[in-house]
């Protein structure tokens, strides 16, 4: 898929297998699937959602949350579907009207520490950009050293924000529910535990403080946890966590691994429809087991 084009393509004819149709019939039926997005355009947000509601049950993350904590897993709707979007993005602010006129549960992700402010999000800097990816998994230490030398500092308050203003969230309240995806987003697992404690606890503290609603979910940043998170996100009181691991959710997934689907924020519909079906995750490994097979130098032999 080196192209937009061949991109698109690829998923046309995916979804022209009728596969994510089987697979949303018949696996994902009793299941509850949960997709992420990041920052998509209200014209691409407007779209998947038409198709969305066409062929799944949006219902709300604290619905199933309720449910399962109840015993009441089979009351849910069939091909129940959770839509997330996490980081808390300024320009999610524009998905609002979107969000009124489908009247459909949206939750929003939140760093504590850098919605209400004009602070950045570390990883859209600028000038360490191109090594982004490498960052993500350096120790802590070294990202936030590394970061310092490029300019930037995590409480640093630049000329615009990044993130949701506190008007824009008091604004939104009505319509989304907010939950917590750390402090200032670092990787949990590259970090000391004395830090990963008080990214946990604290996002949860300063959200419940600013917002006066009960913060009850937590999202790994980059999905990545281990079982230190785990323990240290019900020790801070969270009901569940949201990871990025593949699959969907049952009546027995641990709540402090539930899984999500990612969609990419430009994602045309036939990638929506076979990326949310669970068909991607299943091919998206054997293309790259083929692939690795292809690129694996060939011993040369002697006669």
């Amino acid at each position: 898929m080196k192209t937009p084009a061949w991109r698109e393509l690829a998923f046309l004819a995916l979804r022209l297998t009728l596969l994510p149709f089987v697979l949303r019939e018949i696996f994902q039926r009793k299941k509850v699937t949960i997709i992420v997005y990041h920052a998509p355009s209200p014209r691409v947000f407007d779209a998947h959602l038409n198709i969305l509601k066409r062929i799944y049950t949006i219902v709300p993350l604290s619905g199933y949350i309720e449910a399962r904590q109840k015993g009441a897993f089979s009351k849910l709707p069939p091909k129940a579907l959770i839509i997330t979007l996490d980081d808390g993005h300024r320009s999610n602010y524009q998905l609002k009207a979107v969000i009124e006129r489908h009247n459909i549960p949206v939750t929003i992700f939140l760093c504590s520490g850098l919605v209400g402010t004009r602070r950045r999000f570390w990883f859209q800097h600028e000038a360490t950009s191109p090594i982004v990816q490498q960052l993500k998994t350096l120790p802590d230490a070294e990202r936030v050293a590394i970061l310092h030398e490029a300019g930037f500092e995590e409480t640093k308050e630049f000329d615009e924000s990044q993130a949701l203003s506190g008007v824009e969230l008091e604004d939104l309240k009505p319509r989304v529910d907010f939950q917590s995806h750390t402090v200032f987003h670092p990787i949990l697992p590259r970090c000391l535990s004395e830090k990963a404690e008080a990214e946990i606890a604290k996002s949860r503290i300063d959200l419940q403080t600013r917002l006066g609603t009960e913060v009850y979910a937590f999202a790994y940043p980059n999905g990545e946890y281990t079982e230190r998170e785990l323990l240290l996100v019900e020790k801070a009181g969270y009901r569940c966590a949201l990871s990025l691991d593949r699959g969907f959710n049952t009546k027995t997934t641990p709540l402090y691994k539930l899984r999500r689907i990612c969609i990419p924020d430009q994602a045309k519909p036939s990638e929506l429809i076979v990326k949310a079906s669970g068909l991607w995750d299943i091919i998206k490994p054997l293309l790259a087991s083929k692939t690795k097979a292809w690129q694996a130098p060939r011993v040369k032999r002697y006669a």
